[in-house]
């Protein structure tokens, strides 16, 4: 993020309250407008009707949804599932795998953060072999070259993000400590199994397929190519599945999304939402506050749950809000924005934040629900 000396302001006109997010003026709405996300300064304004009361919308900032299990084709190789979304610094893909790949994955343009949507069963890699379920995260370094062999008749869906030519890494957790949101305990890596060692016995070609500068290459080998006997080093693909992360919460004020943040990536990050309590403070809001998202393409992707600041989103869907316009809760969360009526959400969704716009794949926009821009209207 952006770091430095800002134009220096400290004003305040008309009703406003002390405290973001907290103690709005009766009868107003609150629109927070902020630089670099949520991490620059930031102004707060109190709205009598809500920001997204628009009666049209056209042109392409329009919010978007969709539904990225309506698509049935299995491919053997990530390469061949669909690009959703896409810019310099990413890549985020949806695969549906429901039979034996016939070979391997590598990709050389960059790191690779695969989530388990639906599905279990073992993940081959380099390093050893590694048993993966639905709301695993798995990081896998650049080059890793892998395979994943399903239990369910079913088989996996499976989102996939890249780091294009650079890195996933661990936010810096600062005053909360090393061992806060999740244990690095928690993380797991392959081993050199039975299972694994077994495998490499197996005769016959086995097939690589990499991926370098948008293009893919195949490498045959007369023998399974993983075949090592051992490694050491501080490399190692991770897994971490999201019922290990522990939120972060403050029962007086609702925290920026930013909090939630599990990954980093150079130009974007991967944030996490999980099941936490709802703020208990009277005058604290309880849902996502509107906000500009001037800085920042989002991308949701639904997971499981009851998604209570979104209307009729169901597991499995994305949603995307180019940067340039103001969004927000739908009316059906505005009704509970002080009051809720359960103590929890009931919630896992993958947010990744983009500082560089992002362009839609050929094959997103048959999956679209074009109405999605009209679920903000009251009644819709």
């Amino acid at each position: 993020m952006t770091k430095g000396k800002w134009i220096p302001v400290q004003g305040a006109q008309g009703k406003h309250s002390k405290q973001a997010h907290a103690d709005l003026p009766e009868g107003t709405y609150e629109r927070e407008m902020s630089k670099e996300g949520f991490f620059g300064p930031a102004a707060f304004f109190y709205h009598p009707k809500a920001p997204t009361g628009w009666s049209d919308f056209e042109g392409p900032l329009r919010p978007r949804a969709f539904n990225l299990v309506k698509p049935d084709a299995f491919t053997h190789s990530l390469w061949d599932a669909p690009v959703i979304l896409h810019n310099k610094a990413t890549e985020i893909r949806m695969w549906h795998l429901t039979a034996p790949m016939g070979g391997y994955v590598r990709n050389s343009d960059g790191d690779t953060l695969l989530f388990i949507h639906e599905g279990h069963g073992h993940l081959w890699t380099d390093w050893g072999h590694l048993q993966v379920e639905a709301g695993d995260y798995v990081y896998l370094p650049r080059g890793t070259m892998f395979n994943l062999d399903k239990h369910t008749s079913d088989g996996f869906r499976i989102l996939s993000i890249e780091a294009t030519n650079t890195h996933f890494t661990l936010p810096d957790r600062g005053m909360l400590g090393p061992h806060a949101v999740f244990d690095p305990a928690v993380l797991q890596t392959p081993v050199i199994d039975e299972a694994f060692l077994d495998r490499q016995k197996l005769s016959g070609e086995w097939k690589v397929w990499v991926k370098k500068r948008g293009q893919v290459s195949t490498i045959t080998y007369p023998y399974n190519p993983h075949d090592a006997v051992g490694w050491h080093g501080d490399l190692a693909p991770v897994k971490l599945n999201v019922r290990d992360i522990r939120p972060v919460v403050s029962h007086r004020y609702h925290l920026p999304p930013s909090v939630h943040t599990t990954f980093l990536s150079d130009r974007f990050v991967v944030c996490t939402f999980a099941p936490r309590p709802f703020e208990t403070d009277p005058g604290a809001i309880k849902i996502p506050f509107f906000h500009n998202n001037d800085d920042f393409d989002e991308v949701l992707f639904y997971h499981a749950g009851d998604f209570f600041s979104r209307d009729n989103i169901k597991a499995g869907m994305m949603t995307f809000h180019p940067s340039g316009f103001t969004h927000g809760p739908h009316p059906k969360a505005l009704k509970k924005m002080l009051v809720q009526d359960k103590p929890m959400t009931d919630e896992y969704a993958v947010m990744i934040d983009t500082r560089d716009p992002l362009d839609v794949g050929a094959a997103a926009e048959g999956l679209e629900n074009k109405d999605y821009v009209n679920s903000w209207k009251t009644g819709a």
